[in-house]
């Protein structure tokens, strides 16, 4: 077995289910950050059956108010890379627009992230501070450069990129799908055309929640669809405040 057959025998177990059991766990079981957040958002709304005119009702309402709900929507992720080579997330609003919301290139490996991957959860933290009079103020999504966290490790680093020619003609060969995994022939290089930005490029495409919680934080998390088995991935942005 090649190492590309090896990489997609675990990617591609993330969209097919492995038995009629695991398929129908996977309809019931709840995704852990969306429950997490549900349960969060139950916690702070007022009881239906209280006084209106207590103080206690009104502070809880006022309270209420003055924390809106993070807001939340559907987007296209796709990661991607060459299996020796990094790997890259990528958000989409629309699958037909090769011009990314959001390209990101991180340190961590292919095969790194594979390993990761097969014990079902994966949650990449990318963090930055305010330092910076510019890094305070900025979009998070215009942040240059992260620290990267996966599931609790330090694996280096993050950086933005622009999408190049390659980059676009690998998001127009996969406008037609929403959700997959699989490998794209050579030809899409990324990076100084070194061995490791050469041969197939693996990638996983699928719907995301977008949670934009504050200026300072939004993340996105992998939509599974209710016939597979779960696959818990979710990226997170997040800003420090030096005070």
């Amino acid at each position: 077995m090649t190492k590309i057959d090896s990489l997609r025998r675990f990617l591609l177990p993330c969209f097919a289910p492995s038995s009629p059991a695991a398929a129908s766990a996977a309809t019931t079981k709840k995704r852990l950050s969306t429950s997490l957040r549900d349960d969060i958002l139950d916690d702070q709304e007022p009881a239906q059956d209280s006084d209106p005119s207590s103080p206690t009702a009104s502070a809880t309402s006022a309270l209420s108010s003055a924390q809106p709900r993070p807001s939340k929507s559907m987007v296209i992720g796709t990661i991607f890379g060459h299996r020796r080579g990094h790997v890259w997330f990528c958000v989409q609003h629309d699958r037909l627009s090769t011009r990314p919301a959001l390209l990101l290139e991180l340190s961590i490996l292919t095969h790194q992230l594979v390993k990761e991957m097969r014990f079902g959860l994966v949650r990449i933290t990318l963090e930055c501070d305010d330092r910076s009079s510019d890094l305070a103020t900025c979009p998070l999504r215009s942040v240059p450069v992260w620290a990267l966290h996966c599931n609790g490790r330090k694996l280096g680093f993050a950086a933005r990129r622009k999408a190049g020619d390659k980059v676009r003609l690998m998001l127009k060969a996969m406008e037609s799908t929403t959700v997959g995994a699989g490998a794209l022939p050579a030809g899409f290089g990324f990076g100084s055309g070194s061995s490791d930005s050469e041969g197939p490029v693996m990638y996983m495409r699928s719907n995301y929640e977008h949670v934009v919680g504050s200026a300072d934080s939004e993340s996105f998390h992998l939509i599974n669809p209710d016939q597979f088995p779960g696959q818990e991935l979710s990226v997170f942005l997040l800003r420090s405040r030096n005070s």
